[in-house]
């Protein structure tokens, strides 16, 4: 079935592939918002979220008073600020995500179909080459497919429906290290989601659940909360 790409996503990719091909530079300030509603033909909410969204991944940052700028690789890079922080702090979120995503993967273990199994390898590359070319909204839309196919086996559905009452927080919390996010951290990072897969495959609901939780919570280390 064909699904549509929601408007601030299919914007955020077209800015990305500005910034990756040169058109908009390093350090250069990006055309105004009310400019690239009216080049894009959007409204100037859907443009809002799709700069909320390449400023959590580390593209862009706005400057109060000065405007947007481009990010460059080699720029000193922060993440930006939690956007949920009047609902729940991050280290609340991935804490949820350590409980829940544990639970998850356990009874997720040995209920995924070959095809299945075969389709978490394949995202686990697609991120893998996402980041070598720099593509960071398709390697965090990988690992946002990868969990969510996990959580579709879940055999409890009651778990199941309460991740995705937080699907929300928990995709920022996937976005939101990116611009910290090095080299070594991502192939670890990968190799955790292999890990994952095989015991998932194996159908060891424990291993399962502790190859999940030491993801969440390195990648909560990485973002600079314990979680352990």
């Amino acid at each position: 079935m064909f699904t549509r790409t929601p408007v601030p996503q299919s914007i955020a990719r077209k800015l990305q592939e500005m910034i990756l091909s040169g058109d908009l530079k390093s350090g250069e300030k990006i055309p105004s918002q009310r400019e690239l509603s009216e080049k894009f033909g959007i409204s100037r909410a859907s443009l809002r979220e799709a700069l909320l969204t390449l400023e959590t991944i580390g593209l862009i940052k706005t400057e109060a008073g000065r405007g947007t700028f481009v990010v460059g690789a080699g720029a000193n890079r922060t993440m930006s600020e939690w956007k949920f922080s009047d609902e729940h702090s991050l280290q609340e979120v991935f804490e949820t995500r350590l409980v829940l995503e544990g639970e998850i993967a356990a009874f997720a273990a040995g209920r995924l179909s070959r095809d299945e199994l075969a389709q978490l390898n394949e995202l686990t590359s697609r991120m893998e080459q996402a980041w070598s070319g720099r593509d960071f909204l398709s390697n965090v839309e990988a690992d946002l497919e990868f969990h969510d196919l996990i959580a579709q086996k879940c055999k409890n559905r009651m778990i199941a429906g309460l991740y995705n009452q937080v699907r929300e927080l928990v995709t920022e919390t996937q976005r939101q290290p990116i611009p910290i996010t090095d080299p070594a951290r991502m192939r670890a990072s990968l190799s955790e989601h292999r890990a994952i897969v095989a015991a998932l495959e194996a159908g060891d609901a424990e291993a399962s659940r502790l190859a999940m939780r030491q993801h969440v919570t390195n990648t909560a280390s990485c973002a600079g909360y314990d979680v352990a």
